[in-house]
């Protein structure tokens, strides 16, 4: 999962291969919330692991609830079954309102005190038309803020009092789904003599989002009656028993990004389009009909019981006009296919986006305009014209409001036809549904290799260019090339292929270089699955890379190897030769150098933090050597490329040192600031 403050996508030219999506957040939330308040144990596979259950799990575990994660996504909840949760209690939900709503109904019907609260953004989304419903029953719940919005206090100290279940309870529809779950998914546990009826005021919003409640229900034994979406009965005897095991089905708001990648992007060589595995045709959740709006905009969707295939068809796409009440999340994804139709698309009956983890409407307008497209809004419309030819589109940082659906759907404007990059602030904000998500992206997307940013960072021997560049690459979000590894790698398994580092071996090393298995995994380099991060740093490897290095079968043989690191979203490359040879049309090289007698200072705390004895002359007499012989090498000598920025770190702390490079890209993007 990325953490950096933004991530630089390249422009993407076509994607194919095979997807399989992350539990729905819907139904995992739903799915915990009934096992908690079931007879039993529920084994519940496939969970999704984001923040919104994150926040479930804890609040869960809190109230007393036994959680046991297996860790391969199977979680077992023992249920409360009847019996009071824990009290008092505090409970955080981040901004998960599949969380929030359904826990504060269900926890005001058990009886207790508790204080439910969340991020700043939570105590922005209205929970008043709940907590009024609620109230009409006889449940005291006291807002610690603002009226209408959490924080909350719910306040059963004495005990649960007497509910006034006789008429029907009352909660307005065209604000939030969510009120309607929470009240179907608390009131079984009341529904004992009688039954219990739900009145919907006005028309009923995110309707499929009911849809998947009353199927959950069923399956704890819950069979809720309903007349035309507007009255629900809950039968009187109502019990929650667990169905022992649950599989959580991926989810289709998810799916929504890659079946509109499968639209977008033309095929990559030997791909059929984009297959998505976990979700298909028959899914229970409503968003799956965002396939239907795939299909009318012009792309050929096919798919079984668990799966969907998806290729590109009509280009451009067919500009739409859309009531998407019925697929209220997976509709952000069709904003952004309209920036690839052949005319205005129109996206209706979305007043809800204005009440979701940010207001998704003037969230989404502002951001499309910043791409170039022309954008109106309405109060719950959104109609938007793509911009008229290619040189129309324009680089953009697109501001993401801690909202994962704005950075998801935003990734899909990287295909534009000017070929600009498109930068995600706070990509890590998919956290809450997909941590995933840009990795996942990532393995089914193609760049030309022109577009792959890379930034090359040469220098001489413990200079700090290791470090320089992994810092580097870690707050860009980009893969990390430490050439230099490649090197001490190649020395190790000659030395322990019994071939000594001089030039009658070098053809024998050359060959063996061609089929190193070499992966870099955080900070532990792997050879062929075996962790050698020690084994190459000794001294001893260090020198034999040095020689093997000035052997030209060995350079050529790595070669190759080095350029299949260029991947999306970009690269960091450190070495000696990394803007001269192998990456000469590198977006940014840097030469970082140092004095010799500062870099035989810093090999010296190495080496004592190490409990290795050194001395500090002897390590600059053989830093000044090793200078010399790779300056003199006769292939690739040691020097600067012609445009690179020189960076001398003498006395520079290494957070200095990265800030400058950084400074230096930010310089270098369309969209700096």
């Amino acid at each position: 999962m990325l953490s950096t403050a933004f991530l630089d996508l390249p422009p993407l030219r076509s994607a194919g291969g095979q997807v399989r999506l992350p539990g729905s957040k819907s139904i995992s939330n739903r799915v915990l919330l009934l096992a908690a308040l079931s007879e039993g144990v529920t084994e519940v596979r496939d969970l999704l692991a984001s923040d919104d259950t994150r926040v479930m799990l804890d609040a869960l575990r809190t109230l007393g609830c036994a959680v046991e994660e297996t860790g391969d996504g199977l979680v077992r909840i023992t249920g409360l079954g009847g019996q009071a949760p824990r009290s008092p209690a505090r409970l955080f939900l981040g901004n998960a309102g599949t969380a929030m709503r359904p826990l504060t109904a269900a926890l005001a019907l058990l009886g207790g005190e508790f204080e439910l609260s969340g991020v700043p953004r939570m105590h922005e989304r209205p929970i008043g038309d709940l907590v009024d419903a609620l109230r009409q029953l006889g449940c005291r719940i006291d807002y610690l803020g603002n009226a209408g919005y959490p924080p909350l206090r719910i306040a059963h100290a004495a005990g649960l009092p007497a509910l006034q279940l006789q008429a029907p309870i009352r909660v307005r529809g065209d604000v939030s789904s969510q009120f309607l779950t929470a009240l179907l998914m608390a009131l079984p546990l009341v529904a004992k003599e009688q039954d219990v009826v739900i009145e919907v005021v006005g028309e009923l919003i995110s309707r499929p989002y009911i849809h998947i409640t009353l199927e959950l229900l069923a399956r704890f034994g819950i069979a809720v009656r309903h007349e035309q979406w507007q009255r629900f009965t809950i039968p009187a005897g109502s019990r929650y028993r667990s169905p022992g095991s649950i599989h959580v089905e991926a989810d289709a708001s998810s799916a929504s990004y890659f079946i509109a990648l499968g639209a977008i992007a033309q095929g990559a060589a030997g791909q059929n389009g984009i297959k998505i595995e976990g979700v298909g045709l028959d899914s229970i959740q409503g968003d799956i009909r965002f396939v239907e709006a795939a299909r009318a905009m012009g792309a050929r969707v096919t798919g079984g019981p668990n799966w969907l295939q998806i290729e590109r068809g009509r280009w451009p796409l067919q500009a739409i006009d859309l009531d998407c009440n019925h697929i209220p999340d997976a509709a952000m994804t069709l904003a952004v296919m309209a920036l690839y139709a052949d005319g205005p698309t129109t996206l209706r009956n979305i007043a809800s986006w204005r009440v979701k983890e940010t207001d998704r409407l003037a969230a989404m307008a502002l951001e499309l305009r910043k791409l170039g497209a022309s954008v109106e809004e309405g109060a719950d419309w959104l109609r938007v014209t793509p911009p008229a030819a290619a040189q129309d589109w324009r680089a953009a940082s697109i501001h993401t409001y801690d909202d994962h659906r704005v950075a998801m759907c935003f990734a899909l404007a990287a295909f534009n036809p000017a070929r600009l990059p498109v930068r995600i602030e706070d990509p890590g904000c998919v956290a809450k549904t997909f941590p995933d998500y840009f990795e996942t992206l990532f393995g089914v997307v193609r760049a030309a290799a022109a577009d792959i940013p890379v930034i090359c960072i040469d220098g001489p021997t413990a200079s700090g260019k290791g470090t320089l560049a992994a810092a580097v690459a870690a707050r860009l979000g980009y893969h990390l090339l430490d050439s230099g590894a490649l090197y001490r790698i190649t020395a190790l398994a000659a030395r322990q292929a019994g071939l000594a580092p001089d030039a009658g071996h070098a053809d024998a090393i050359a060959a063996l270089a061609r089929s190193l298995a070499v992966r870099f995994d955080a900070d532990r380099i792997l050879l062929a699955g075996r962790d050698v991060t020690d084994a190459i740093r000794s001294e001893a490897v260090g020198m034999d890379a040095s020689r093997v290095s000035q052997f030209p079968a060995v350079r050529q043989a790595l070669v190759a190897l080095q350029h299949g690191f260029a991947r999306i979203p970009g690269l960091v490359a450190d070495g000696r030769d990394m803007g001269t040879v192998i990456f000469p049309g590198a977006a940014l090289k840097v030469y970082l150098t140092a004095s010799a007698e500062c870099r035989a200072q810093r090999r010296y705390k190495q080496l004592i933090s190490k409990g290795i004895s050194a001395r500090i002359s002897g390590l600059r007499a053989d830093l000044e050597e090793r200078d010399a012989r790779d300056m003199q090498r006769s292939v690739a000598p040691l020097r600067p490329a012609q445009d690179a920025l020189l960076l001398d770190s003498s006395g520079l702390t290494a957070d200095q040192a990265v800030d400058q490079v950084l400074d230096w890209w930010q310089a270098r993007r369309p969209f700096a600031r």
